[in-house]
């Protein structure tokens, strides 16, 4: 079992793992158990009572949270014609067809989110073994492939703080709030907009337990159990 130091020791007594907070405690909680000499992010964990074999099963999707996540998305568009003109406008930060994709081949990756045209798609595909790795491949399903009139809407998404949470094969959903530096309210504001996309996600025809618990935590902090009944009321 890997031991902690004295500073998480510290900031787990704090911590009542017997109770489940109601968000604006877990994130009051989070902001004073912080420790570490950067400044932390601040992540939603939540395990799913769904089965990650079961194509039915996985879910996949976008929260535009409020306040964002502290730092600046670099967005990448594959895009030809009048598209790459469109992105251009809408303000991308790089937009391109075969230089980009030639570019990326040769290992250069220095961009956060990727958007991509359907007519795109069959050249990306190739880079699939590189972006997939990283998260960064362009995907219908995260919204990430779009029609040229489309591409305003989801580059300025992408600019107000755009995230996307997928189950991973444990069935839990990682997720960014923000940094631990915001204000509570805008933690607060941001982990409300992920419960309630989540929730909005949920697949057709699953029954039983569809969030099992979900946990606030920092990025070397202790784990925070949230309330979940006001966690989704508060969402709704």
């Amino acid at each position: 079992m890997k031991e902690h130091g004295k500073k998480y020791e510290a900031a787990l007594k704090l911590i009542d793992r017997t109770k489940a907070y109601e968000p604006p405690e877990a994130v009051a909680l989070a902001k004073k158990v912080v420790y570490a000499k950067f400044d932390e992010t601040v992540e939603l964990h939540i395990r799913m009572g769904l089965d990650p074999k079961n194509s039915a099963q996985q879910i996949r999707g976008v929260a535009l949270l409020p306040h964002g996540l502290g730092k600046k998305t670099r967005v990448l568009v594959f895009a030809q014609g009048e598209a790459e003109r469109i992105a251009t406008t809408a303000g991308a930060d790089f937009v391109g067809s075969d230089d980009i994709i030639k570019k990326i081949e040769g290992g250069w990756l220095d961009f956060d989110m990727t958007i991509a045209t359907p007519d795109m798609m069959s050249k990306v595909g190739k880079l699939g073994k590189i972006l997939g790795r990283k998260g960064l491949m362009p995907n219908p399903k995260a919204g990430t492939v779009v029609q040229a009139d489309d591409l305003p809407r989801v580059i300025s998404e992408a600019g107000k703080g755009r995230v996307e949470f997928k189950l991973d094969r444990t069935a839990i959903i990682h997720v960014p709030v923000g940094k631990a530096s915001f204000e509570s309210q805008k933690l607060v504001d941001n982990l409300l907009s992920i419960v309630d996309a989540v929730v909005r996600a949920k697949p057709a025809g699953v029954k039983g337990q569809y969030i099992k618990t979900a946990i606030l935590t920092t990025s070397m902090g202790p784990g925070i159990m949230l309330d979940l009944k006001s966690a989704v009321l508060a969402a709704a």
